[in-house]
């Protein structure tokens, strides 16, 4: 299965976008595809042997669209928009001049006014340069109808045409046989074209400004990077104070894209940085705001990530490469934010199916009151005003764009402030969560546990943390680390142990001369038939003060206990306070035992606890609680949380720089701050807020402005809907419903 996403230019409307996504859905090989009217991209899912990328570009090209690739299209597309909108203002507003100037006594020399024979010319000639600006939109319009997949444009050319050559026909007949009394439609469909014109210009100036967080994200990449070389060679020892030795090694620029893995990189203060790496020399201040969001520059000394995109401010820094490329955290950042803007939320649906039987539809209503008006006795002029009227003020645009260019918009600010959400999926559910479960260790607790008491029950204190620590050096889990690290500040020398084993969610064994080492949870002890209840007592305040205790036995002979605690983050308490507020209900989820769980809980104010959890029994958990109706959102580390990050509605994955785990989670968060949280729900209601006021407005206009052109309001106040009239209407709701989106900008996190 191949992936792909192709720019497609040519679109003009939403329902462009439905024609292509149901002719590629007949193509054999498709297995799924999907039309951003609003960025112009198609993302496609297809089995390369059978849809080959040349054959869908075929069938792009016979649909009448055209594929491309770069910002500099879409830059020639708005200049191209503004020379024929400029052309068709100079031809079309004489036009209005001689008809609208003449109703209302603007001075005009008598042989042009409207009626006449020079300003019946005039009038031809004028919107016939109109008509030759506007053409594509004929072409796109007339080619469309052919197929019988009417678009936007099949709906002005309609209109427009039978206007134009209603028109020409009264103007041959009146040089041929006389003055006729008819009027003229030379203005309305010119003014309709100038209306459209001025619309699609405008669309396209603003759509542009949706995707803005892309463009910077991607004008944070550095083209060049200063290396270090040995003579003509690139500087690749893997120990950086080995330079000490060499004295024959120089600085040089080269292109980013020539970098490789563990090339060494030197940077100046202000430089950007190019690549992601780890700091082998050197201190510095590191802005890493665009990046994670966070404001305040992130200390950065030897061993410290380095993200490639964000800036050096203070200091001299040098680093090996780590990533380079795609494989760089700012390029899959992009990729999930570009991926995300593409994405349809599960409300657009409802838009998409509308938009597909639209224009259809307009053009049956349009017909149906044309005849109507004809059949009451009208005459011809009137029923065509009402026939055009219809068929111009409809809008599928603005249904098409009202989801998509928020969901741009509201992924967009979400990667501003370090937050990525994956899709408009992961965006509609969050606003839904009415239950949130965090993970306890390196979630709501910092995983940077530290050994608080060690309880001696046969040993002595040191010999207790020895055995412990020789058995733990081999295990990679935090608490591992902390009691190695004890073991460490006391000096002792740890001894080697033999059939090391690591029991998930109990803990470890290994042998030492033979006699068998255990080291865990109560469990543990009780599957090697280990009684503990004589150090029950000793356990329970252990873990009534949140420590999570451990037993050491050897040969089933219980030695002592060690007691380990983690700090909790800093702002988790507050990210549970607003939670609260916002009406959600907060559980912890945990493989320490319920005293440990109900510990942290009180400490931060959660409601449930749920302990002694093993990490493949969490998925399990967490589908228990959707069956009792709860929308779950669980907000884990994504390193061992994965199974239940993807049980749940909305997984959102817990990460810090580069250690951000990419591919777990619906919503990503860069920053280790659980107010991110709070921020993901609520810029998904807002982001859903202004879909609905797109949504809705759009259907609004439709539903109101479809009867008023078709004449409904002329029996009781004798008023008529100029086709001109409705051309601006039409072309204002577009540009409204994607103003509206862009207001978004204007967003700022509750806290």
């Amino acid at each position: 299965m191949m992936k792909g996403v192709l720019k497609i230019s040519g679109m003009h409307c939403a329902s462009c976008a439905a024609n292509i996504e149901n002719a590629l859905r007949k193509e054999k090989g498709v297995l799924s595809v999907n039309v951003n009217f609003a960025s112009e991209k198609l993302y496609l899912e297809y089995e390369e042997k059978i849809a080959t990328p040349e054959k869908i570009n075929g069938l792009l090209k016979n649909l009448g669209y055209k594929v491309g690739n770069d910002k500099k299209e879409q830059n020639d597309k708005i200049k191209e928009l503004r020379k024929r909108l400029i052309f068709a203002l100079l031809s079309g507003l004489p036009i209005v001049y001689m008809v609208m100037g003449e109703m209302i006594g603007l001075p005009i020399p008598s042989r042009l006014m409207a009626g006449e024979n020079y300003g019946i010319i005039i009038q031809l000639v004028l919107a016939t340069a109109v008509i030759i600006s506007s053409f594509n939109i004929w072409a796109s319009g007339f080619k469309n109808l052919l197929r019988l997949a009417p678009s936007m444009d099949s709906l002005i050319f309609i209109g427009t045409s039978l206007a134009y050559f209603y028109s020409l026909a009264i103007t041959i007949l009146t040089f041929l046989g006389g003055k006729l009394e008819a009027h003229l439609y030379y203005e309305s469909a010119a003014l309709i074209l100038v209306f459209i014109s001025l619309g699609k210009y405008l669309e396209a100036e603003t759509l542009g400004k949706t995707s803005e967080a892309i463009k910077k994200l991607i004008g944070l990449q550095p083209r060049e990077a200063t290396i270090i070389k040995i003579k003509n060679e690139k500087f690749k020892i893997k120990n950086y104070n080995e330079k000490f030795k060499i004295r024959e090694w120089i600085e040089a620029k080269i292109p980013i894209s020539e970098l490789e893995v563990d090339d060494i990189v030197v940077m100046k203060p202000g430089e950007k940085i190019p690549t992601d790496g780890v700091v082998i020399d050197g201190y510095s201040g590191v802005d890493e705001k665009m990046i994670t969001g966070e404001s305040v520059p992130v200390e950065k000394t030897v061993g410290s990530v380095l993200i490639g995109g964000t800036v050096n401010q203070t200091g001299r820094l040098v680093f090996k490469v780590t990533r380079v490329g795609k494989d760089t955290m700012l390029a899959q950042i992009i990729k999930i934010v570009e991926e995300a803007m593409g994405s349809k939320a599960p409300i657009q649906l409802l838009a998409d199916k509308v938009s597909f039987y639209f224009v259809p539809s307009v053009i049956g209503i349009a017909i149906f009151a044309f005849a109507v008006w004809l059949l009451l006795g009208q005459p011809l002029a009137f029923a065509l005003t009402v026939f055009v009227a219809v068929l111009i003020i409809a809008c599928p645009c603005a249904l098409g764009l009202a989801t998509p260019t928020a969901v741009m918009m509201g992924t967009g600010l979400a990667a501003k402030n370090g937050i990525l959400i994956k899709s408009g999926k992961a965006l509609e559910i969050a606003r839904d969560v009415n239950m949130v479960i965090f993970d306890k260790t390196g979630t709501l607790t910092k995983g940077e546990p530290t050994v608080t008491d060690i309880i001696e029950i046969k040993n002595s204190k040191l010999q207790i943390l020895r055995l412990a620590a020789s058995v733990e050096k081999n295990s990679e889990h935090p608490l591992a680390e902390a009691i190695v690290i004890k073991a460490k500040e006391e000096s002792l020398t740890l001894s080697a142990v033999k059939g090391f084993q690591a029991i998930v969610g109990q803990g470890v064994s290994a042998y030492l001369k033979k006699r068998k080492i255990l080291f865990g949870t109560r469990k543990l002890m009780a599957e090697n038939q280990i009684e503990t209840h004589t150090i029950e007592e000793k356990m329970i305040v252990l873990e009534d003060q949140g420590k999570t205790a451990m037993i050491l036995a050897i040969d089933n002979d219980i030695l002592g206990i060690i007691a380990v605690a983690d700090t909790l983050k800093e702002y988790s308490k507050e990210a549970v306070k607003i939670l609260h507020q916002m009406g959600k209900k907060v559980a912890i989820i945990t493989g320490d035992n319920g005293r440990v769980g109900q510990a942290i809980a009180g400490q931060v104010g959660i409601d449930m606890v749920l302990a002694e959890v093993l990490p493949q029994e969490k998925s399990a958990e967490i589908k228990k609680l959707q069956g009792e109706g709860r929308v779950v959102a669980m907000v884990g580390d994504g390193i061992n949380d994965s199974p239940a990050l993807a049980q749940a509605d909305l997984g959102i994955a817990l990460g810090s720089g580069t250690d951000v785990a990419i591919e777990t989670g619906d919503v990503i968060l860069l920053k280790d701050d659980l107010r991110d949280v709070v921020t993901a729900i609520d810029l998904s209601k807002y982001t859903l807020s202004k879909i609905k006021q797109g949504l809705f407005w759009a259907f609004f206009y439709n539903i109101i402005g479809i009867p008023v052109a078709a004449g409904t309001l002329y029996p009781l106040t004798g008023w008529l809907l100029n086709p001109s009239i409705a051309a601006a209407a039409m072309a204002f709701s577009s540009v409204s419903v994607v103003a509206n989106a862009l207001s978004m900008k204007y967003y700022r996190p509750t806290i």
